[in-house]
Formats: structure tokens, sequence, C-alpha cells
């Protein structure tokens, strides 16, 4: 089969086409041909070596597909299934083992490519929202890059619970998105001179001097400082990702002298490790997705033989929406 090897921990250059023997599934796995596979920041941090791996391997952990066999122990699952993960290592390429413990039925009405854009990005959104810090009616939630694939979904989900959502982009056309997407402001941070002291003194300006609920930050290192002071008194800082680089070590005198305000630094495994939840997650977004509540946009697709500009394009901030690779 083909699939993309990681050499060695580096750029994107560091991702090459090999031929591989196609896997065979062991106990509790499936054998699924890949109909499209998610790129998402944390396989570019697991490629650069940003977070520990063993060279080479295959990268990626998302995507939807059909099941082509199953292995000894699995009763939930039959050959020509369709589903879809988030956390499958080897995911980029044309057939992967997924453990059946993370596999989610994809409903009828869903296809497979619009599957596979939905599992890391939307059970993220969805947890975030719904558990992390749970979004009320009223409350004021800023969004960082919010025309991107998690932001773009957080955006909705927290709008359709009544929250005031103020998103910041980089450029108009992603302005566009996040307004779409029912954001009631949006910032450029392109344009500001100073984002740590600009930014929060807008963020004030519309929420009547008070700060925001809750910040959902998947930028890290560029914005950590301008989210802590856009927090209202006693607010969530909730630091999901870090596109930007990772946040260096904080002096926890900060959160009081910021207003007794919450720092939390969660990930979907923490949200997702009991079977029910994660059923429970994925099964309320494919849902909203059938209803035509909640508008997935993929906004770029790419050969797999073409992981690396995949990668380059997604940490050049030049995608909107979720990055998918199709074998």
């Amino acid at each position: 089969m083909r699939a993309i090897h990681a050499t060695r921990a580096g750029g994107p250059e560091v991702l090459s086409p090999a031929e591989l023997e196609a896997p065979q599934p062991g106990p509790g796995q499936l054998l699924v041909e890949v109909a499209a596979a998610g790129v998402n920041f944390i396989d570019t941090y697991q490629r650069s070596g940003t977070y520990p791996m063993d060279f080479p391997h295959v990268p990626g952990g998302e995507g939807a597909g059909r099941v082509l066999a199953v292995g000894p122990g699995v009763t939930d699952a039959t050959v020509g299934d369709h589903v879809a993960w988030a956390a499958a290592p080897g995911s980029y390429a044309e057939q992967v083992l997924v453990p059946a413990a993370v596999a989610v039925p994809v409903p009828d009405g869903v296809d497979l490519t619009t599957a596979a854009a939905l599992p890391l990005q939307g059970m993220t959104a969805h947890y975030l929202v719904a558990s992390t810090y749970p979004v009320q009616a009223g409350d004021g939630v800023l969004v960082h890059a919010a025309a991107g694939g998690v932001g773009l979904l957080l955006t909705q989900l927290a709008t359709q619970r009544g929250a005031r959502v103020i998103g910041t982009v980089s450029t108009p056309e992603k302005e566009a998105l996040a307004r779409a997407a029912g954001a009631r402001e949006v910032i450029r941070y392109t344009e500001l001179d100073d984002l740590d002291t600009e930014l929060p003194a807008l963020v004030r300006e519309l929420t009547e001097g008070r700060g925001v609920h809750v910040v959902y930050d998947g930028v890290g290192r560029t914005t950590f400082d301008a989210s802590l002071a856009s927090l209202r008194r006693r607010g969530m800082l909730v630091l999901f990702g870090g596109s930007s680089g990772q946040v260096p070590p904080v002096d926890l005198q900060r959160l009081n002298r910021a207003g007794s305000v919450f720092v939390t630094r969660p990930t979907l495994a923490d949200y997702t490790a009991d079977r029910a939840e994660l059923r429970w997650r994925a099964e309320e977004l494919f849902a909203e997705v059938v209803a035509g509540r909640l508008d997935l946009r993929v906004g770029a697709t790419f050969p797999l033989a073409d992981a690396a500009e995949a990668h380059r394009a997604l940490e050049g901030r030049e995608t909107t929406g979720k990055v998918l690779l199709v074998p």
C-alpha cells in the first residue's frame, strides 16, 4: 500500500511517499481502507519533533473509511461498515489499523470525506464548549483563529448555545467566514501594532469593560498574554493548542493579578477516554451535520503524495476549515 513516511524530525520536507506492506488486524483492531485522512497541527508537532516520536513513522491519526477486515474480539463493527476516528496512528496511508475502541460509526447521510473532517476538530470543539468551559447563553467568548478548522466549529457551537462570540482572524476573507459561522464581532489581529495591549483593549470595549467569560486559544505563544488580559474576573483561558509555538512557563501570580482567573490545558484524549463519552460526542456532532445545523468546511484537499504541501499550507496559515489528504 502507499503511505507517507516521516523519515526524521524536521520540516515538511521530511515527509515522503513510500510503499509499505499492508497491515493485518490483530485483536480488537479494524483494517480500514482510508477514504480521507485529516491533517492537524498535532501532526506537525510530531513531525517537527516538538512532540517526541520514533522515526521513521507514518503520520496522521484522523480519518474515515470502509472496514476491510475485523480482528479477533471485535463485536461492534463488520466488514463494509463506514467508520471515522481521531486516534489511529498511521492514518496518512491507503490502509490503516484502527482500534475498534476509538472507531465511531458514520451514519447514513454523511459521506466519508465529510466524516473525515469531523472527528478530531469536531470533538475538540464539542468538549471545549460542552465540558471544559460549558458555554451558557449570554457568555462572552473569544475564539482565536476563528476561521480555522476548530475555530469555525467552536464559533458555531458556542453561538448555538447563545454566546456572543468575538473572533480573531488574519484576513478579510477569513473574517467573512467567521461571521458566517456566527461571530458577532471579528478582530483582524494583523492590523494591530501591539497584539498584547490592543487586542485586550478592543475586547473590553466590546464587553462594556468587563472582558470575556472564556477565551479558546489554540494559537499559543503569540496570543497567550493577550488572551489572559482579555478575561473578566474569574474568567477561564482554555489553551488547547500551540500553532504559533508552545507557551513558556507562567508565573501563577499572574492569574491572581488578572482577576482570580483560571487557565487550563486540555487535550481531546482526556475527554474521550471513556467509550460512552466518545460515542456521545461523535453522535451529537453527526446529528448536527445530518440536520444541517453544523457546517463542516473542507478548506483544502491534497492527494496523499502531497502531504508535505498540506503541512506547508497548514503551518503557513494558508488554509481555512479542514485540510484533508485523499489516497
